[in-house]
């Protein structure tokens, strides 16, 4: 198993403790890329994957590094539709 399907797989289990660095570096091994939506975009991040045309919208944590639950079952429906 891959590091890359180990990160998945936690994704999976709507872990309370996924950071923004472990869904940047997911999301990037399924073909997203991460973009800034603007000079004055403060926090939010655009994940853009090319070859299916699906866009995530999202604003990092902060102050913290953590994903919010809301965030991970927002994230998790999007991916269930398009990929997983």
């Amino acid at each position: 198993m891959t590091k890359k399907d180990k990160l998945l797989e936690r994704f999976l289990s709507i872990p309370k403790d996924f950071t923004y660095n472990e869904l940047r570096t997911m999301l990037s091994g399924l073909g997203y890329k991460e973009h800034q939506l603007g000079k004055t975009s403060g926090s939010r991040v655009l994940f853009f994957n090319d070859y299916i045309g699906h866009e995530i919208k999202i604003h990092k944590p902060h102050p913290g590094n953590i994903i919010k639950p809301y965030l991970m079952k927002y994230i998790y429906e999007n991916l269930k539709e398009r990929i997983l």
